[in-house]
């Protein structure tokens, strides 16, 4: 294995079986093609891309991590829980997935309805066109057929009118609870990782209840060089990562080379001081 320091590894990215543009196996080409050394498929919710990604990798000379991104509801916001290095033939994470996937369908329903309201007509079957699995119809796909329709320049421009609270399009959904999410990856040989925390909206106590929490429950690491984290987060998240005794993870949150800022592979290596998750992770990398 690598040296820690210096390993490019990228732990986090979608594909089209969620919400990602490109196929696993295009994903692990540009991995491949960008210099990542370990290579992880991190669907959301979603694990029916595993064996292409994995096979993919291994047509490329890359080493692999089976992963997901599983969705929590946790002190009423949207927290999501990366899953690495499971067996992801494990029935128990198999049908907890499914199980959080249910909502998704009434929840798109709704979203449309309410843009219906705001003069916004045909959201739900537009968003179907960018769909490649109906079970996982997300926001991003809403926002993808906005753009498309003229409505707003880009997704970012989306995300700012639209689908977030208080805006035409939000409804929100009760996802799976912080402890069911941790043990369906732990308990499927994997381990558990608290992604992107910079993202979140909460009070200092909330963080800090969040990963208390998750500590509890057996979560192991969290990610610290992020597409979505600041060079301050880097460090701020380092410093977490020290005090709860997590290891790091490394991520670029890639979902399309049209809409993604990081690109894959592209990140900024974990600070030295830190103990990568793939070190723990070293006889389930394939």
């Amino acid at each position: 294995m690598t040296s820690k320091t210096i390993l490019n590894a990228d732990l986090h990215c979608h594909s089209v079986v969620s919400d990602g543009t490109l196929s696993p196996e295009a994903l692990a080409e540009r991995a491949k093609s960008n210099g990542v050394e370990l290579w992880a498929l991190t669907d959301h919710d979603e694990i029916g891309g595993q064996r292409r990604a994995a096979a993919a990798a291994k047509a490329h000379d890359l080493r692999y991590l089976s992963g997901v991104e599983v969705s929590v509801t946790f002190a009423g916001q949207t927290v999501h829980i990366v899953g690495l290095g499971f067996d992801a033939e494990d029935t128990a994470l198999q049908q907890g997935l499914h199980d959080t996937r249910g909502g998704r369908q009434q929840r798109a329903m709704d979203m449309s309805e309410s843009l219906a309201k705001a003069g916004i007509q045909g959201a739900y079957v537009g968003a179907l066109k960018f769909v490649g699995n109906p079970e996982l119809i997300s926001r991003t796909h809403f926002a993808r057929f906005l753009v498309e329709a003229g409505v707003c320049r880009d997704t970012n421009e989306v995300f700012r009118k639209y689908l977030t609270e208080g805006k035409p399009g939000y409804v929100p959904h009760r996802w799976a609870t912080l402890r069911d999410a941790v043990y369906w990856i732990t308990q499927a040989s994997g381990i558990a990782v608290i992604a992107h925390p910079g993202r979140y909206k909460f009070t200092p106590n909330e963080e800090y209840a969040l990963f208390t929490e998750f500590k509890s429950h057996g979560g192991q690491a969290v990610e610290v060089v992020t597409g979505s984290h600041t060079p301050h987060e880097y460090l701020k998240y380092a410093e977490t990562a020290k005090e709860f005794d997590l290891a790091a993870s490394r991520g670029s949150d890639f979902h399309s080379p049209d809409e993604s800022h990081t690109e894959l592979g592209t990140l900024p290596f974990l600070p030295d001081t830190l103990t990568p998750v793939w070190e723990l992770l070293a006889d389930r990398i394939q």
